[in-house]
């Protein structure tokens, strides 16, 4: 084609970048679909207890993911073609999205980093709220059978029980004694005897995964950040190349 020299250089990097930036959104697409359909986040966010469904904000976050991830991979097969072709339009085109897609990566970002306790403490809420109301109701005869249930997904998910540290050995005490039937068969205790309490579990389990997120995306803003300098370098060079 035209382009010769550095630019040349250039082209085949942008390319490869492009490839790179494709692949990512691979990974970012296969990513979010484990997280969507990974079994314990399905467990505990599919729940309903007392016509409330658990909090779905951290699923709408893996949607925005899921779409991310596919405009990612169509993106990056713009701009790899229009590299190897050495279109202006297709660069231009190219860049534009990618201003675009670093624009909401950096909001969601913000938007994210000021929330990322939010998921864990109104999974925290929820779980307290059947909590409460089956132990308040386990010493009767009617005791709340839809907040026994909700509590039992919970602890055999997340292998915890109860909501500190007190809680959780009176919960187990409870349970030996025969009067309560909450906590899950097996559980391991610690050495002091006291029971992991699901607060605890729930915090680790989104926290490690909105770490997870934040790492995906730091990498892709990297890659961005030289796909838009590397594209309009490449989109100079074709413009003075004497062949155009």
């Amino acid at each position: 084609m035209g382009v010769e020299g550095c630019t040349k250089c250039i082209k085949y990097m942008l390319f490869f970048l492009n490839f790179i930036f494709w692949l990512a959104g691979g990974v970012i697409l296969g990513v979010a679909l484990w997280l969507r359909h990974d079994p314990k986040t399905s467990n505990l966010l599919g729940l309903e207890f007392e016509g409330a469904h658990a909090p779905s904000t951290f699923y709408i976050s893996i949607h925005i993911l899921i779409a991310v991830g596919a405009v990612m991979m169509v993106v990056g097969f713009l701009g790899c073609y229009g590299a190897i072709q050495e279109s202006q339009c297709l660069l231009g085109t190219f860049f534009a999205c990618l201003v675009i897609l670093f624009a909401c990566e950096v909001a969601a970002g913000i938007w994210g980093f000021m929330h990322r306790e939010r998921v864990a403490k109104e999974m925290i809420t929820f779980y307290d709220s059947a909590y409460d109301k089956a132990v308040s109701e386990s010493f009767n005869e009617n005791k709340q059978k839809a907040a026994v249930t909700v509590l039992k997904v919970f602890h055999e998910t997340l292998n915890c029980c109860g909501k500190g540290t007190g809680s959780s050995f009176l919960t187990k005490l409870t349970d030996a004694l025969s009067i309560t039937d909450l906590c899950p068969s097996g559980i391991q205790m610690h050495v002091n005897l006291f029971v992991t309490n699901c607060h605890e579990r729930i915090n680790d389990l989104f926290s490690d995964k909105i770490y997870l997120i934040g790492i995906a995306a730091l990498v892709v803003a990297v890659i961005m950040i030289f796909e838009m300098i590397f594209s309009m370098v490449l989109c100079c060079g074709i413009r003075n190349s004497p062949v155009y």
